[in-house]
C-alpha cells in the first residue's frame, strides 16, 4: 500500500532527539529521509542500552533513514548539504540558532535556489527573542515552560517523568507545522520556516493554567497522583503490590463507582452528586477507593470496576505491553533484525487504514547510504573517493 508521504525528501539535519524524532514519523508515514550526521555519528548511536557497539535506541529512532556523515565545518561538507538542500521538499533541523546562517544554509541563503522548501527549526526557546541564544535541553525548558511546576508533590521538588518528553512534544509539533506548511505550499504559497521551540511545545500542553491565573488570579500547584478540580481520578495501589488509576469523575460514573466498591450510599448522596462538591470531599472519596483497592488484587479490581462500566487502566510497564492481547492485536511491535537477531520496536501512530505507516529497515550502520546519497548528486566514483580519503565524508565500515 502507498505511504501518505510518499514522493517527498527531507533533509534531517538535526542530533538527538527532537529532530531526529521527527524525521522518523515522517519517514514511517513514506518520506525519504537522508540523515546527515557529523563524523562520528549522532551521539544516540552510543545513548543507553548499547548492544554489538549501536544503541538499541537508534535502531528504532534511525529507521527507514538513508545515513551520510559529512563534516558541516568544512567549505566542501557544507556545499554537499546545499546541494542536498537544493533537491529537498524539508529540512529539518534543530542546531542552535544562528549557526545554519553562519553556516549559508539557512532559509534565506537557500530560498533564490529552491523557494519551496519548508524548514522546520527546532530549538529551546525559538529563533528570536532574547532566551533564543541559550542552549535549550528537554528539561530546563520543560521547567521554564510550567509544566515541571504542576508536577509532583506540593512541597517536594517537582517530578520528572523518565522520558524526554520536550524532545518527543517538540518533534511532533515540528511534524504538525511540515504538514500545515505542505498544504499551503500546495496552494502556492511557497515555502516557509516552521518555527519549534521546546518550551513553548511543552506551555501548549497547560491546559487552562493560563486563564484561571489571569481570570480568576489562582496559580495551579502539584498535586501528586490526582488532577485538580476533578474528583475521584487517582492512582491506588492494590493488594498485590500493582497499582491502577480510576477516572471517576463523570457523576453516573461516579455512581456507578461507588456501588462497584460497595458504598452506593455515597454515590446517592446529594453532597456527593456534582464534581464541584466532590472537589470538596476529595479526601473522603479517595479514602475510601484507596481502602478498597488495598483490598484487593489488581485483576480483581480491573474485572469489578470494568462490570460496572468504570474508565479504570493498570499501572503497565513494557514487559505488561509486551504481553498484552490488545497491543498485539493493534500492532504496536515491529519486528526487524539486527545483525541475523530480532528486535522488536514500537510501531508509530497514528492509525491510517488507506496509507498506513511502517518500518521498512532499523536504524542503519554510520555512512550506510553515502555513495547512494553522492551519486544522486551526479557525483563520480573518483569524487566520491577523495571526499572519503580527506575525511569530508565517513567512509561506511
Amino acid at each position: 500500500m502507498s505511504k501518505a508521504l510518499k514522493g517527498l525528501r527531507v533533509i534531517e539535519l538535526g542530533q538527538l532527539l527532537a529532530g531526529p524524532f521527527a524525521g522518523c514519523m515522517l519517514g514511517y508515514f513514506g518520506a525519504e529521509v537522508i540523515k546527515v550526521e557529523p563524523p562520528g555519528g549522532d551521539p544516540i548511536r552510543n545513548w543507553r542500552e548499547v548492544k554489538d557497539g549501536t544503541s538499541l535506541w537508534w535502531r528504532s529512532l534511525a529507521r527507514n533513514k538513508k545515513c551520510i556523515s559529512l563534516d558541516l565545518k568544512t567549505p566542501e561538507g557544507r556545499d554537499l548539504v546545499k546541494q542536498l538542500l537544493k533537491t529537498a521538499d524539508i529540512v529539518v533541523e534543530n542546531f542552535r540558532p544562528g549557526v545554519l546562517e553562519g553556516w549559508g544554509l539557512d532559509p534565506e541563503s537557500m530560498r533564490a535556489d529552491n523557494p519551496d522548501l519548508i524548514y522546520a527549526r527546532i530549538s529551546g526557546y525559538g529563533q528570536t527573542g532574547p532566551y533564543s541564544v541559550k542552549p535549550g535541553f528537554a528539561s530546563a525548558c520543560e521547567a521554564i515552560s510550567g509544566f515541571r511546576y504542576v508536577n509532583g508533590y506540593p512541597g517536594e521538588a517537582p517530578v520528572r517523568p523518565n522520558l524526554s518528553l520536550g524532545d518527543t512534544i517538540s518533534g511532533l509539533h515540528a511534524v504538525l507545522g511540515i504538514l500545515m506548511a505542505l498544504r499551503s505550499r500546495d496552494r502556492g504559497d511557497g515555502g516557509q520556516v516552521v518555527d519549534v521551540a521546546l518550551y513553548e511545545s511543552m506551555f501548549n500542553l497547560l491546559e487552562a493554567v493560563v486563564p484561571e491565573y489571569d481570570g480568576a488570579g489562582v496559580v495551579r500547584e502539584p498535586s501528586g497522583t490526582t488532577v485538580t478540580g476533578i474528583v475521584p481520578t487517582n492512582t491506588y495501589g492494590c493488594g498485590d503490590g500493582k497499582f491502577v488509576v480510576i477516572g471517576g469523575n463523570g457523576d453516573s460514573i461516579y455512581a456507578r463507582l461507588m456501588v462497584a466498591v460497595g458504598h452506593a450510599e455515597m454515590g446517592t448522596d446529594e453532597k456527593y452528586s456534582t464534581n464541584s462538591k466532590r472537589v470538596i470531599h476529595e479526601a473522603e472519596i479517595d479514602q475510601v477507593l484507596k481502602s478498597w483497592c488495598a483490598s484487593l488484587p489488581l485483576a480483581d479490581v480491573m474485572a469489578t470496576l470494568e462490570e460496572h462500566r468504570v474508565p479504570c487502566g493498570p499501572v503497565y510497564s513494557v514487559a505488561d505491553m509486551m504481553e498484552d492481547s490488545h497491543f498485539q492485536a493493534r500492532g504496536l511491535f515491529e519486528q526487524v533484525e539486527i545483525n541475523g537477531e530480532p528486535l522488536k520496536i514500537p510501531a508509530m501512530m497514528p492509525k491510517l487504514d488507506n496509507t498506513p505507516g511502517g518500518t521498512q529497515w532499523p536504524g542503519p550502520e554510520i555512512a550506510s547510504h553515502t555513495d547512494e546519497i553522492l551519486q544522486g548528486l551526479g557525483l563520480d566514483s573518483d569524487q566520491i573517493k577523495h571526499l572519503k580519503t580527506t575525511g569530508i565524508v565517513t567512509d561506511s565500515d
